[in-house]
């Protein structure tokens, strides 16, 4: 199903219609009332505030009730609708290479003690040391990225974490999950450049390249400014004096210019947003691994994980002149200059993820419903993704419905937001598979003047898995 620049608008809209049409195949229970409130998160006039209001909407059909009921009662299974979503034509970079993005984007849940499997969730504040932990629910999401600035994004895949999941394995396998389905669709094929992935500096990027190390990707993570990378020793020959080979190179500090040697290439580019970029790569660097965190199961001696080091070095930021290097590292054991600019170009592209978060949370309402469930949220965070794959879909064919205060713009520049305002018009010649509502007469409800008598049990604010800071102390730990 593809979607070139230059076609009709026929293909565009049966593309669309059967998307809808199998995404409302996905559920097994209260299909009807889901897909109808999928429809009003489209169609509702302005952001949504609360889930009540989207029953006002003339595309929502059935009672506030039916709502509420088929929220908790309904059913989607998620791996259908990933391989729905897998089927769809996935954004590439200009040189054909699929470039992914991973992050985790909070729901936050504070007062919600009735609710179980919630984390401390970090929330970045506005100054230095105005970080918080907020209780919440946190998600791991998986994106495609598309070329040049924009704020569009194709969300592949989305995980709750919980209170006994290890963050990193949690991350290992969803990835793996979503480049073995994309390889089963025919989006990637022997003799096609790696998946680039590119994730920020909460990943253990070097785990990651190791563990994902059989399949086709290649991974790049920026790395905090304190670190020390190793070079590679070479080959492994004993000294003068006999004893175990070198396994490791000398030091190298980022903090530390007089520890670096000549690089192996450097490369400089006019930007429009950021002035001069300049980038400097050392190949065949590495990290010194040791038994602690996701390396304590590890049998055996200690791998090597050779990357390359880069310095993106640019000459100014928004509000800030004197901005510091970004330090990344990649998987691919050495890079030549074209690949070395299409990395920290791909890196860049990872913050439009961000944008496709804040769209979810202030326009589609993903973080508004105060649901008690985390099953529950877990279907609502489905039922947005496919409101913003259907935004995205409608692309080709909305029209730009701008306010008298805004800068008008091209059909296919149109933002996430400004689609939606013409997604009702687009509605109207899709496919609309619910069916229509029965008449009923409500149901009796607890009766006036009663109390609950079913009071929800309370749960305390869960902790991540946390590992044993040495290898005897997980030993003893685990007998």
């Amino acid at each position: 199903m593809s979607l070139p620049l230059e076609v009709p608008a026929v293909e565009p809209l049966s593309v669309l219609s059967r998307f809808r049409i199998e995404f409302y195949d996905c559920f097994y229970t209260r299909g009807d009332a889901l897909f109808e409130l999928t429809d009003a998160v489209l169609c509702a006039d302005g952001p949504v505030k609360s889930l009540v209001e989207l029953t006002l909407a003339a595309e929502h059909r059935r009672g506030h009730g039916a709502m509420y009921d088929a929220l908790n009662s309904g059913w989607l299974e998620p791996r259908r609708l990933r391989r729905v979503l897998d089927c769809l034509k996935v954004p590439r970079l200009a040189d054909g290479r699929i470039a992914l993005a991973v992050d985790i984007s909070n729901w936050l849940r504070p007062d919600a003690s009735t609710s179980p499997d919630r984390l401390f969730c970090h929330v970045y504040g506005r100054g230095r040391g105005a970080d918080q932990r907020i209780p919440g629910w946190p998600y791991s999401f998986v994106a495609a990225l598309e070329p040049g600035r924009t704020s569009w994004t194709q969300i592949l895949d989305a995980v709750r974490l919980g209170p006994a999941d290890d963050a990193t394995a949690v991350t290992a396998r969803q990835l793996r999950q979503v480049v073995e389905r994309l390889i089963r669709a025919g989006h990637w094929k022997p003799g096609d450049a790696h998946i680039l992935i590119v994730m920020d500096s909460g990943y253990d990027v070097t785990r990651l390249a190791f563990v994902l190390a059989d399949l086709p990707v290649e991974l790049a993570g920026r790395l905090r400014s304190d670190r020390v990378m190793l070079r590679d020793a070479g080959e492994r020959r004993s000294g003068p004096r006999g004893g175990q080979p070198r396994r490791h190179g000398g030091v190298f500090t980022l903090k530390k210019p007089d520890s670096w040697h000549e690089p192996e290439a450097t490369t400089t580019t006019d930007t429009t947003r950021y002035g001069k970029a300049e980038a400097t790569t050392w190949n065949r660097m590495h990290p010194r691994l040791t038994h602690r965190g996701p390396w304590l199961d590890h049998d055996g001696e200690l791998p090597l994980v050779h990357g390359t080091l880069i310095r993106l070095q640019v000459e100014h930021l928004p509000g800030d002149r004197d901005p510091k290097p970004v330090w990344l590292w990649s998987s691919a054991p050495g890079v030549d200059a074209a690949h070395l600019d299409r990395i920290w170009h791909t890196f860049l592209r990872r913050f439009d993820l961000e944008h496709t978060f804040r769209l979810m949370k202030q326009t589609l309402g993903w973080t508004r419903p105060q649901v008690r469930s985390p099953e529950t949220a877990d279907l609502w965070t489905w039922l947005v993704i496919a409101a913003h794959t259907q935004l995205r879909l409608a692309r080709p064919l909305a029209e730009d419905l701008r306010r008298p205060w805004e800068r008008s713009t091209e059909p296919r520049r149109l933002t996430p937001a400004r689609v939606r305002r013409g997604f009702r018009n687009i509605r109207a010649t899709t496919a609309r598979p619910a069916g229509v509502p029965q008449p009923s007469s409500p149901g009796p409800g607890r009766p006036p003047g009663s109390k609950n008598r079913k009071i929800a049990p309370r749960h305390d604010v869960g902790k991540t898995t946390k590992r044993a800071d040495s290898l005897t102390a997980h030993r003893t730990a685990a007998g």
